[in-house]
């Protein structure tokens, strides 16, 4: 030990102009970072160069130093910098980013959609009960008419809905519901003639079809083809074309040289005002990809026309109506029965609403049925979760709604099927207003030329309070 400490006093020794460096060079560093409002400076200085430019003195080159001699050099991540500002505030243009945004070549975008074809349609003249003396002929085959004869085809089968069918004695109702087997079709007027799958026996006639009222729901079922089939009717499927507007969003940010230069009680700079700008920003887009009306305007000041985007509240295919007074359990069943029934959707959705909506949805007492979950960070949001046996709602108040004079209407939003396009993407560009002899200012310029489509309209859903 003795030895060890022998040696280490001898290496001070030998090495004491180094330490006393050391020690004078970490001195400086920290007298020149200290501050008197406890704010810190760069250690190394920038020595301008004899062309003008700028050298690093007593420290390596960094990002911080970088900024500081040229704040153009480096380039800020626009997009994730966008994403971090208040997402609770703009789920849709927050949702939008996330998923990611396709670019297009032009502002305007045409696109289309692929729609189901529907599954049921309604009696339009009622099938009359069978008597035993009639034509067997006219028992066993009938032609109907319903409310959309387009949906249905030979060897198609038919769901009656709510009229029993009969056991294979044809005297004793069955479980099963009546089904009916498509035979032919009219090419005039499109009347389909049937035969009952399971039908009753009258007198001596098996099969007969029993009455069927008027307005009775049919659903269309699976085709059945026969042994020698080869063919069977085509199924084609059309998509529809769609269009919307990019609108060239933009905001400007200007700070005066004097105002740069003075002292502050707080920090506040153009980092600050870009913030809040961006934020503001991100709330009239919002707005305006949720409501607004797509159309091209002539500003006969400018001499230019103005793209206006069409906002996806217009775009959804579905609307569920609930009355004025305190939401039921039951109204929030059927609501989530018609978000995720009736279309291909999947099974998780958005709900943003209003306060009032919302707070109708927080002032229920949910059962085993219908449960509210825990929240959710999903898309860089606190969503709660609302689950059902139909699907998952991921629930999130939009004051937006209420800005607009809407706080009781919400709107389910299927994530897989909301597009965003993007002209051009979210950017920001200094004007040099000082050399062109406008004003003296730092100014910035936030752009952004882009729409938001829904491309399957029946996956989404308005609610709206009657």
């Amino acid at each position: 030990m003795k030895n060890k400490f022998l040696a280490k006093i001898k290496w001070m020794k030998s090495n004491f102009r180094l330490i006393l460096v050391m020690l004078f060079t970490m001195a400086l560093l920290m007298v020149s970072c200290a501050m008197s409002d406890g704010e810190t400076t760069l250690a190394m200085a920038l020595v301008a160069g004899v062309a003008g430019g700028k050298h690093v003195v007593g420290g390596p080159l960094s990002t911080d130093v970088a900024r500081e001699a040229s704040g153009e050099l480096l380039l800020n991540e626009i997009d994730s910098q966008i994403v971090k500002i208040r997402p609770m505030a703009t789920p849709v243009d927050q949702l939008s980013r996330c998923a990611g945004a396709k670019r297009t070549g032009s502002m305007t975008v045409d696109y289309y959609n692929v729609d189901t074809k529907p599954t049921s349609a309604s009696m339009k003249d009622a099938v009359p009960e069978p008597k035993a003396d009639a034509d067997p002929s006219t028992m066993t085959k009938v032609k109907i008419m319903t409310s959309n004869n387009d949906i249905f085809d030979v060897s198609d089968t038919i769901l009656v809905q709510g009229v029993s069918g009969y056991e294979p004695n044809g005297t004793s109702f069955s479980l099963n519901d009546l089904v009916l087997y498509v035979e032919r079709k009219e090419e005039t007027d499109g009347g389909l003639w049937v035969t009952a799958v399971n039908g009753k026996k009258v007198g001596g006639t098996e099969g007969c079809i029993p009455a069927i009222p008027k307005n009775n729901i049919l659903i269309r079922m699976g085709r059945a083809a026969s042994e020698l089939d080869v063919m069977s009717p085509q199924f084609e499927a059309l998509p529809q074309k769609a269009r919307n507007f990019c609108q060239i969003f933009k905001c400007q940010i200007e700070q005066s040289t004097l105002m740069k230069m003075s002292n502050k009680e707080v920090p506040w700079d153009m980092s600050d005002q870009e913030e809040a700008a961006i934020y503001d920003m991100r709330l009239g887009m919002e707005k305006s990809f949720l409501f607004g009306v797509k159309k091209k305007l002539w500003d006969s000041t400018k001499k230019e026309n103005i793209m206006l985007t069409g906002g996806i509240w217009y775009q959804a295919g579905k609307v569920f109506n609930y009355d004025d007074g305190q939401f039921t359990q039951n109204e929030v069943i059927d609501l989530m029965r018609d978000a995720f029934t009736g279309n291909a959707g999947s099974k998780r959705k958005i709900l943003i609403g209003g306060s009032g909506l919302i707070g109708r949805l927080n002032k229920l007492e949910y059962s085993k049925m219908v449960s509210a979950g825990e929240n959710v960070v999903k898309w860089g949001i606190d969503f709660t979760e609302l689950r059902s046996k139909f699907g998952t709602l991921y629930v999130l108040l939009s004051e937006v709604f209420d800005e607009v004079g809407m706080p009781d209407n919400g709107m389910v939003i299927d994530p897989e099927y909301l597009q965003k396009y993007t002209h051009i993407p979210f950017s920001t560009e200094a004007l040099n207003l000082k050399a062109s002899g406008v004003r003296n200012v730092d100014a910035l310029v936030l752009t952004e030329a882009s729409c938001l489509v829904l491309r399957y309209p029946k996956a989404h859903m308005r609610i709206v309070m009657q």
